[in-house]
């Protein structure tokens, strides 16, 4: 756990502190107009409360949406076979910078996962794969596009399957 957090510390950009410290900001002035309104109860307790899921749900939010508007990708899969002699997917895909930043690394993920004859359950499949590769495509520049090939191993499942391909670019 202490490596996952010291990981997301050391790769965040200038970006993320700007974020996280208007959002700090606006943390700490409801927080204290909450304070100065502790004579009206209803509206202290609102805005103190407002403050922490401001911080929470804002924070969370942000970041992630501010990494898809500034690292913007497309992924596609271009074909893919299922090897007869060997427990393994061979996935062929692109990758292209859509965003106006060069990106430096992208981490790109295939994931297999079951399907069915429901709508939610297929939905629901999607957050737990059968199978997942990833892996790691440098110096892309804008509005270049890479071919990519991914093997997924070992993949011993029978039944029908879809794969989804993405990528987490910096």
């Amino acid at each position: 756990m202490k490596g996952i957090i010291t990981n997301f510390i050391n790769n965040l950009i200038i970006y993320d502190y700007i974020l996280f410290g208007i959002l700090f900001f606006v943390f700490l002035l409801f927080i204290i107009i909450g304070i100065i309104l502790r004579h009206k109860v209803g509206i202290a307790l609102f805005l103190i409360l407002f403050a922490f899921i401001q911080l929470i749900v804002g924070s969370t939010y942000g970041y992630l949406k501010m990494h898809e508007y500034l690292f913007k990708n497309e992924t596609s899969i271009t074909s893919q076979k299922k090897l007869t002699f060997t427990q393994a997917i061979v996935l062929y895909g692109t990758i292209k910078n859509v965003s106006k930043k060069d990106f430096s690394s992208c981490k790109i993920t295939a994931k297999v996962y079951k399907i069915s004859e429901n709508k939610l359950k297929d939905y629901l499949l999607k957050f737990k794969p059968i199978n997942k590769m990833s892996i790691i495509e440098n110096d892309i520049a804008v509005g270049q596009e890479r071919e990519i090939k991914v093997i997924i191993e070992p993949f011993t499942y029978a039944y029908d399957y879809n794969i989804s391909l993405g990528a987490d670019c910096k």
